[in-house]
């Protein structure tokens, strides 16, 4: 929980301050070009990105591609929204589609690094970014998670059970099983994150979808002692996903001692799936 009852966030950024966004994205709903809803969804979370003015901004599921028929993201974010430098964790293999995690900065990126997860984990990526922010280096980290892999039926299914409409043993063993078998490749890749982020030379920010509540195994081991910056500065239960219970809080900004939280909030948005969260932080 959250205690801060602080004034409304301040858009205008303090000097010296460097403010942070992390967000899933959901692959900005529409991918292939068109004049539908899903497309204008787009523009609309392109506008509130726009809005935010970060320093830093740590996607996931984020989505571009080299066809044109589809849309490419990344360069609409480094022409549209300023953002001169981004590390993308896509291989370029010659396919023309990616989905992945990236971290935009208007800070230069002097270097950068990716971390595949091991099988049985999905192909996400632990990726981090070297910035240069004035005279000093800091270094961000985003990744996505292992999720439930929940899919239509499965939410029916629950409905069902909250319905009590159905047998509780046969709607709940395929959720079950989905719940044990996130929670384990989670744990699997908590562990290299707490162990990579130990390792960091230099001042630390992580933004990212854990997809993991915050009395989980994976919370406490990737945050570590690092800040959380909704418990410093948000009030509240802090929902960060939108589907199924109002208590899911997955997603997170962690910013270790070097580092003073200024500020955060929530951006309460039905455009992904995910709510926005951003926060202003400053070197000690």
């Amino acid at each position: 929980m959250g205690f801060h009852l602080s004034g409304s966030f301040r858009q205008e950024k303090e000097p010296g301050s460097i403010r942070v966004v992390t967000w899933n994205v959901a692959r900005f709903l529409e991918m292939k070009r068109n004049n539908n809803k899903g497309s204008q969804t787009r523009l609309k979370m392109m506008e509130l990105l726009k809005e935010q003015n970060a320093d830093i901004l740590c996607l996931q599921e984020f989505f571009h591609s080299y066809d044109t028929l589809w849309y490419p993201n990344i360069d609409y974010i480094t022409q549209k929204l300023n953002y001169p430098y981004h590390y993308f964790s896509q291989d370029n293999d010659g396919y023309r589609h990616y989905t992945g995690s990236i971290i935009f900065s208007r800070y230069p990126i002097v270097d950068s690094g990716i971390i595949r997860y091991p099988r049985p984990t999905l192909p996400d990526a632990l990726i981090h970014a070297d910035l240069k922010v004035n005279e000093d280096t800091i270094r961000v980290y985003t990744t996505h998670l292992q999720s439930l892999q929940f899919g239509k039926e499965d939410y029916e299914k629950i409905e069902e059970i909250r319905a009590v409409q159905d047998s509780l043993l046969l709607n709940s063993r395929t959720i079950f099983s989905k719940v044990k078998r996130g929670v384990v490749n989670r744990s699997i890749q908590a562990d290299i994150i707490g162990q990579v982020l130990e390792d960091s030379p230099y001042p630390l920010l992580f933004g990212g979808d854990l997809n993991d509540i915050p009395n989980s195994y994976t919370y406490s081991t990737v945050r570590g002692d690092m800040q959380d910056a909704f418990l410093k500065k948000g009030f509240g239960i802090g929902r960060t996903f939108s589907s199924l219970s109002p208590t899911l809080r997955i997603d997170y900004i962690f910013a270790d001692h070097h580092f003073r939280i200024r500020q955060f909030k929530r951006i309460i948005k039905q455009y992904s799936d995910h709510y926005m969260l951003v926060t202003d932080v400053q070197l000690k």
